[in-house]
């Protein structure tokens, strides 16, 4: 402890201090008064930066040699039995069991506790787990650098917005309609980039996100262009009147049962054959089809079946906020679902559940520090990028055992 006191370090946490110093100078402690046309200098502001830089790096110079030790000492046997104890503990069934009660209770409480606004933030965060465990079949399972979900995201939208609109078709008859929409673009999308892998296929991915979005855009007679659909029905109950209240909260129940429903199915996607040829897919793709996997089937299904569950969620979206426009389908939307399924750790269903509501539901709750609280989000995500880089909860490899030999040997 008493080393990252020495002169060394405290040279370093000095050139530290002044680095920050210099970058935020112009922002921290200059201001311009208009009014006054007086320029206001601010140097208690610069005393401030100065000391927390200072204070910062040796508190994050401490914590890095915390997580990676040196090699020259002996681990600490009684830290890792302890490791060990917490890893059995959060997958010993009685736990899990305890777990689950516990959240389905509070999830059929939520919306009688708090406010109507709380349960619409909460949705949203729903919306975000069904995206992120779509997003995580073809890139924490497949392997495959998709930076244009977001296209399939609109196309689930823009389905129920448009055959309601010109046809009249109710939520229920859209939801699979929209799904059944993403299917078919991502199967159209996977077909170009079979050959692709890496920065390629994310620069393509990317590029069809953004042809579907100026599509959208600029097709005024087929999307009502920049200026939207609007009047979109919420979901409800064929013969029953609903308010406001009543339909936001069915719609979060609603979306409970999807993300439940998603969870089920991903889960038994990840433990089928299919994926494992995924994963298979993802570590080695020559071995892969070496032996024997069709390397061209699989990636289909990978996009097929992510692009689904996108679908899904568009519908839910739009019936959520009864108005969609091209603008709510950036770019910026598939880096934060990317982000949602590497914060929580590729592969992991448990980890993008809770990455999807760390990302959607901080920034909401953060809104107290008014221009400070997307800095906060982000050195949060810097921070366990830094000393968590296998997200929040990695997958856990499977290990298959054939003791029927073993067992036969000591028998004879």
């Amino acid at each position: 402890m008493w080393k990252f006191f020495s002169l060394d370090e405290i040279k370093k946490s000095l050139l530290m201090a002044l680095w920050f110093i210099f970058l935020t100078f112009p922002i921290m402690v200059i201001r311009v008064n208009p009014i006054y046309n007086v320029v206001e200098w601010r140097w208690q502001n610069m005393a401030l930066v100065g000391a927390g830089a200072f204070f910062l790096s040796f508190l994050w110079r401490y914590f890095l040699e915390y997580k990676n030790p040196a090699p020259s000492k002996p681990a600490d046997d009684a830290a890792v039995s302890r490791s060990g104890r917490f890893s059995e503990l959060l997958r010993s069934s009685g736990t899990r069991r305890l777990a689950i009660g516990a959240a389905v209770i509070l999830a059929l409480a939520f919306p009688y506790l708090f406010s109507s606004y709380q349960v619409n933030i909460m949705t949203t965060a729903l919306i975000y787990v069904v995206l992120g465990l779509g997003l995580n079949i073809v890139v924490g399972l497949a392997g495959l650098l998709d930076l244009g979900y977001v296209a399939f995201y609109a196309v689930g939208a823009y389905s129920y917005a448009l055959l309601n609109l010109h046809f009249g078709l109710s939520f229920w008859i859209c939801l699979p309609i929209g799904a059944a929409l993403a299917a078919l673009f991502g199967i159209l999308l996977g077909f170009p980039v079979l050959r692709l892998r890496g920065d390629y296929l994310a620069i393509v991915t990317l590029g069809f996100g953004e042809i579907i979005r100026l599509v959208l855009e600029n097709w005024n007679d087929f999307s009502k262009g920049p200026s939207g659909i609007a009047g979109i029905p919420r979901p409800g109950i064929p013969g029953i009147e609903m308010s406001l209240n009543a339909s936001s909260v069915f719609l979060y129940f609603l979306m409970i049962a999807l993300a439940l429903f998603t969870i089920m199915v991903v889960s038994r996607l990840r433990n089928s054959r299919i994926g494992r040829a995924w994963i298979a897919l993802r570590e080695d793709e020559i071995a892969c089809q070496a032996m024997g996997v069709d390397k061209t089937k699989t990636k289909l299904t990978a996009f097929a079946l992510g692009a689904t569950w996108a679908g899904m969620g568009g519908v839910m979206f739009a019936a959520k906020t009864t108005f969609i426009n091209p603008a709510s389908f950036t770019f910026l939307e598939s880096a934060i679902i990317l982000s949602i399924v590497v914060l929580g750790g590729m592969g992991s269903i448990i980890g993008v559940i809770a990455s999807a509501f760390i990302l959607i539901l901080l920034p909401e709750y953060l809104r107290a520090f008014s221009e400070y609280r997307m800095l906060i989000f982000g050195a949060v995500l810097v921070i366990m990028m830094v000393f968590r880089p296998q997200g929040l909860i990695s997958n856990v490899r499977q290990t298959y055992r054939f003791k029927g030999l073993q067992e036969n040997k000591e028998g004879d």
